[in-house]
């Protein structure tokens, strides 16, 4: 006798084309592919969360160091520099500052200066 499954099967189903709502055409439609096409989802997902991380702490350095080099410093020169003096501020407002607030930041890669002599 065939067994169909019920509603255990139609609930796992419906779940994952619940999670490909917005995919085109048949990804969003037929089991199978939508199946496929979610795994790979969630794959992208999972992986590119760590890259963002890596992505934003890339940029923050970039900022950082345009910053740095506006008064005279490498980036490793600053960042040692603040290091010495005691400083706790992180890249991300680190980056911030050296966008919003040149005047500040200047005060600070004068600080780190001073302490690398």
């Amino acid at each position: 006798m065939r067994v169909k499954r019920g509603f255990k099967a139609r609930r796992r189903r419906n779940k994952v084309l619940k999670l490909a709502k917005g995919f085109r055409g048949g990804r969003s439609k037929l089991f199978r592919t939508a199946a496929d096409s979610v795994d790979k989802a969630l794959m992208y997902a999972y992986r590119d969360r760590r890259a963002r991380k890596r992505d934003f702490r890339k940029l923050w350095v970039v900022r950082i160091n345009a910053g740095a080099r506006m008064n005279d410093l490498s980036y490793s020169k600053f960042i040692h520099g603040l290091k010495l003096a005691g400083c706790e501020l992180d890249r991300k407002v680190l980056a911030d500052l050296a966008i919003s607030d040149p005047a500040g930041f200047s005060q600070l890669a004068s600080q780190a200066a001073a302490r690398l002599h």
